[in-house]
């Protein structure tokens, strides 16, 4: 099925999404890999009117250490997770979960934070 009308926006910074979001009230939605959502609108699940595609902010993907805090950033996929230095060392048991999700094709697409 083809999902109903919607706006979409790729803003560039965690502000501008937020902002986006903020403007579009309930009906914005986040658009992260697209694993839940985008299956729901097509089968008319989900009606959004507004996407906000995270995918291309700086900063929301990889790992970094903050002081003594490991730092993953919601837009990592699980594949990221999984091959990551930083999460091996400092959180393995993140790391070895998230070679249990799904499979291949999913954990490639698929997000830390949904």
């Amino acid at each position: 099925m083809i999902p109903p009308a919607f706006d979409y926006v790729r803003p560039h910074t965690v502000e501008e999404a937020v902002r986006a979001l903020a403007d579009g009230g309930e009906d914005a939605k986040v658009l992260a890999g697209g694993q839940s959502l985008l299956p729901l609108m097509r089968l008319r699940m989900a009606f959004p009117q507004l996407l906000v595609d995270t995918g291309r902010i700086p900063g929301l993907r990889g790992s970094r250490m903050e002081g003594d805090t490991l730092v993953v950033g919601a837009m990592t996929t699980h594949h990221d997770v999984l091959r990551d230095a930083l999460v091996r060392r400092h959180a393995g048991l993140l790391a070895a979960a998230t070679a249990t999700v799904a499979d291949p094709a999913v954990r490639h697409r698929g997000t830390l934070g949904g």
